[in-house]
């Protein structure tokens, strides 16, 4: 090795490095004594002792968010410091994806030079283009964290216009020494149990799981629920192949009861985190909108992503980009839902079922989603996936849509009448499986069934909106993510981790 390659090996040696063994002579230790070998390993101490330096505190901005179809309003609730440090890696503090249909943007207050930024979704969001939002307003609590700055900052929500571009729609300046943060919190309300634990979190993606409507009896079952689907997720491409990218934490409160509230049956069960079915009339739907209740409860454990399993066996589930998603742990389909729903969660991924019912109504101008998945073709030469596209694939590309969408039509019939009656959820689950092997058995004759294209029918609209493949887990209950996906999956764990060796 060369002298310099030499000096570069010592100085890492002496910081503690465990580096390439190394096996010196006298000679080369001769090396170490010379000005410019000294003056490196301080400044290698310097950037050593930088690196390994307490994270920052994490600071919580919790604020309401209320208004209607035509306007919203911002105001702020409290400003709190964590427990824990922050978690991220303050080397990737700037969001550079272009996900989401807000962004928060924290900039020094004096200079405006960017700290940090991050894009997200919103409950509210979604609210917004359901019919209830053209009678009444409508207030939901949301938060934004980042890591704690020295100096003041102002922090900026901002919001998609019409052309798609981000504009701010509130900013605040906030001082987080000021007296009326909030520093002083309770003891944890449960132990956080690590399920997977691969690094430091600041080199990792941190992914909590939360329970809710598990008793005091149940915490046992929690557990096994939250190790059984998180290691389903870590089967699944590309989240096999990042594995190592990710820890894993769980948490629960026990609740007075078993399983969450249905209202839609009558059942209403008081829990922790307020999780319900019957989110916006959709009885699939599971959310929590106490949003101060799930962060209070975050708070005591590392992360980045969460999700919630309410201890249910009836189907469902929910994800908002940059939020949480949601999964029924008990379903025969727990797995489906896990990582579909943390599809939207984790990645802003849309979906691209549009026969299904949903809550929300469509405005018809098909903007082009900023979602990574789904395109309104506006101009195939600029489709968002083009570099996926084998030469010679027609877009938009042929499928067997008119049979789908026929035979989907007598599919919800039949389901919408299990649910009507009430009927166990194992004749539901029994439709689904049957639903998924006809879909399976019409594709295979399809002569684009393996291709990447432009596919019409996704983001809940028939006409005008197209998916990246025939056949994804954002299209049905098949088990896999079409490769624009786990590109779209890819790009977020490395935001939050280290790229694996050699990618």
């Amino acid at each position: 090795p060369s002298a310099h390659h030499r000096r570069l090996q010592y100085a890492l040696m002496l910081q503690g490095d465990p580096l390439l063994p190394f096996n010196h002579t006298l000679a080369d230790k001769d090396l170490m004594n010379t000005t410019p070998f000294t003056l490196f390993v301080a400044a290698l101490a310097a950037i050593t002792t930088l690196a390994h330096a307490a994270p920052p505190a994490t600071v919580r901005l919790d604020y309401l968010h209320s208004g209607n179809a035509l306007a919203e309003q911002y105001a702020i609730e409290r400003v709190v410091i964590e427990p824990l440090p922050w978690p991220g890696n303050l080397a990737r503090n700037d969001d550079n994806t272009d996900r989401g249909q807000n962004r928060v943007e924290v900039v020094d207050a004096k200079s405006g030079d960017l700290l940090y930024s991050r894009g997200f979704s919103t409950i509210f969001g979604e609210w917004r283009s359901t019919e209830e939002a053209n009678k009444l307003s409508r207030g939901f609590e949301e938060s934004v964290r980042f890591p704690k700055p020295e100096k003041p900052v102002r922090v900026r929500i901002l919001k998609r216009d019409e052309r798609n571009a981000f504009s701010v729609v509130w900013s605040i300046e906030l001082d987080t020494d000021a007296p009326d943060v909030v520093r002083k919190q309770a003891p944890a309300p449960s132990k956080t149990i690590p399920i997977r634990v691969n690094g430091p979190s600041s080199e990792k993606v941190d992914l909590l799981i939360i329970g809710d409507g598990y008793t005091q009896a149940e915490m046992a079952k929690f557990e096994v629920d939250a190790r059984r689907l998180s290691d389903h997720l870590f089967k699944v491409s590309p989240f096999r192949e990042r594995a190592k990218d990710f820890n894993v934490w769980a948490i629960a409160v026990p609740t007075p009861e078993s399983g969450v509230s249905r209202p839609s049956t009558g059942v209403h069960h008081a829990s922790p985190l307020g999780t319900r079915y019957d989110i916006f009339g959709s009885e699939r739907y599971v959310l929590t909108t106490d949003n101060r209740a799930l962060r209070d409860i975050a708070q005591y454990a590392p992360y980045e992503f969460i999700e919630i399993l309410v201890n249910n066996d009836t189907y469902g589930g929910g994800g908002i980009y940059g939020q949480f998603s949601t999964a029924a742990a008990g379903n025969d389909w727990a797995n489906y839902l896990f990582v579909h729903e943390f599809g939207h969660h984790f990645a802003g991924l849309a979906d691209e079922y549009y026969t299904s019912p949903v809550a929300y109504q469509s405005n018809g101008s098909r903007q082009e989603p900023w979602e990574p998945n789904v395109t309104a073709l506006r101009d195939p030469a600029q489709l968002k996936w083009k570099n996926k596209v084998s030469a010679g694939t027609p877009l938009p590309t042929p499928w067997p849509k008119d049979i789908y969408e026929a035979d989907s039509r007598e599919y919800q019939k039949r389901r919408t009448a299990l649910r009507a009656a009430n009927r166990p959820e194992s004749e539901m689950s029994a439709l689904f499986s049957e639903d998924l092997k006809h879909n399976e058995a019409l594709f295979s004759k399809a002569p684009h069934q393996h291709v990447v294209g432009a596919f019409e029918g996704a983001n809940y609209e028939a006409k005008g909106y197209y998916r990246p493949a025939m056949q994804c887990i954002m299209f049905d209950r098949s088990g896999s993510f079409c490769p624009v996906c786990q590109d779209a999956i890819s790009t977020i764990i490395d935001l939050y981790s280290k790229p694996v060796t050699g990618k």
